[in-house]
């Protein structure tokens, strides 16, 4: 069975083709709900932002140009998407209201079944300490290091998505290493990461 690419997917997609539309969707949903989610830490708002970013992909599908990767062309509509989400009052009553479940732990989180309920509860602190510390970075740091961290985004990618240079991509990293790593201290000190 021979697998399209993305680049031909959304070519025919421009084309009108609905059933390229689908396989793109199915590709990248869960992967895109998973950036937003990180992002804004909403699980309904991350759906959202995410079928608003498909939409926004299927009507620009005639303004699609090849020459670009399609994963950089949707998580540079995504990216535009949250920040804007996070800026509005959503986003700013989401920063205050702290964590998405009331139990402190992310939708998203998966935990060993075979964990003890201690080793549990080591691992949602764990998460939470560093959700909270990418959760404070500035805007542009904090896309960075999800896309390169989390959705295994290259630097060339990285810079195409948030529209700057690849040096700035790396000073970016940098910066926000750097600060996870001050921040993420007590962490490696106690051997929790």
């Amino acid at each position: 069975m021979v697998v399209d690419s993305d680049l031909d997917l959304m070519l025919r997609v421009r084309q009108g083709d609905a059933g390229s539309f689908d396989e793109l969707l199915r590709r990248y949903r869960t992967p895109l709900v998973k950036y937003f989610y990180r992002l804004v830490h909403d699980q309904a708002l991350a759906e959202d932002l995410a079928q608003d970013a498909f939409l926004r992909v299927y009507k620009a599908r005639h303004r699609y140009r090849p020459d670009a990767r399609f994963t950089t062309w949707l998580y540079r509509i995504a990216t535009n998407l949250a920040l804007n989400a996070i800026r509005d009052d959503r986003g700013r009553q989401l920063r205050d209201a702290g964590t998405a479940g009331d139990d402190g732990a992310a939708p998203m989180d998966f935990v060993d079944p075979k964990a003890t309920v201690e080793q549990e509860l080591i691992e949602t602190d764990r998460s939470r300490m560093i959700r909270e510390a990418i959760e404070a970075l500035p805007e542009n740091q904090r896309a960075a290091v999800i896309l390169h961290k989390y959705q295994d985004v290259d630097y060339r990618q990285i810079a195409g998505i948030l529209n700057v240079s690849e040096s700035a991509v790396k000073s970016l990293l940098f910066r926000a290493y750097e600060t996870l790593r001050t921040r993420l201290e007590p962490l490696v000190r106690e051997g929790k990461i």
